[in-house]
């Protein structure tokens, strides 16, 4: 399990800095698959997912924005209003994906990547002039966003980024700003996954609430190491490459997470 863990967190590290997603949308599916494989309580193998997914994030994020905040790509105005609702949505999100079956879980999941997948593709170009909105209403869409994120272990960027760009913000400045975003995202739900899982028996050796240490370890160490490559090579590539992978991505997570839910 060792080598694929580090190998998944190379992925994700990769992909967290290229297309500014956390990583918890790659991470979900994969650990879903490990922790079924390992015969962990299939009650909790999608919430366990979500949760480690979440926990790592929290490094990957860091990774991440650190290394576009570098390239000044980050608009930090954005982020500064959109976090306070980010927090507060992110501690409520943990309580909702708790109270869920796990097939329930899988299919939310692949309804929201799959919806935000074919946003980002067929999207028609914003209405020039249309600029973000004020702090109030960034606060309320940061409460949807950390709610949304939290439940499903995902760093807030399938829908941070298509926001913002519908708002007229550069693509490489919205993956950066939703790498920036990620943090508290990842912060908040983590600690929303503790409080729930110690409400549950049953968990594996090493499990802290929802999050299992182990895997939660060999993710960070790995991505945080790969992440910055996934930046620098984000800041080289054309925009429409950029949305296209970010969208296949989705596409094929979306996916496996339909027939996890089916099989239940």
């Amino acid at each position: 399990m060792l080598p694929m863990l580090l190998a998944l967190g190379a992925a994700v590290g990769f992909m967290a800095g290229l297309l500014g997603i956390g990583g918890g949308m790659s991470i979900v599916p994969l650990l879903t698959i490990l922790f079924t494989a390992r015969d962990f309580p299939r009650e909790h193998v999608v919430h366990m997912a979500v949760a480690t997914a979440t926990a790592s994030m929290m490094f990957t994020a860091l990774s991440s924005a650190r290394a576009h905040a570098q390239k000044r790509a980050v608009l930090w105005v954005v982020v500064a209003a959109m976090a306070p609702g980010i927090v507060l949505g992110s501690l409520v999100g943990p309580q909702v994906a708790s109270a869920l079956p796990g097939r329930v879980l899988a299919a939310v999941f692949g309804v929201f990547t799959w919806s935000s997948a074919t946003r980002t593709l067929v999207a028609r170009p914003p209405r020039p002039g249309r600029e973000l909105p004020g702090r109030l209403a960034l606060f309320g869409v940061g409460a949807g966003v950390g709610v949304v994120s939290s439940l499903l272990g995902a760093g807030g960027g399938f829908i941070t980024i298509p926001y913002l760009g519908h708002h007229n913000v550069k693509i490489h400045n919205a993956v950066a700003t939703s790498a920036a975003l990620g943090l508290p995202i990842a912060v908040a739900g983590t600690i929303g996954f503790v409080i729930a899982g110690l409400r549950q028996s049953g968990l594996p050796v090493w499990s802290v609430g929802y999050v299992y240490l182990p895997a939660m370890i060999m993710i960070v160490v790995a991505s945080m190491a790969v992440a910055p490559i996934g930046v620098a090579m984000a800041h080289r590539w054309p925009a429409p490459k950029l949305r296209r992978a970010f969208a296949a991505l989705l596409y094929v997570l979306g996916a496996y997470m339909f027939i996890k839910a089916a099989r239940g």
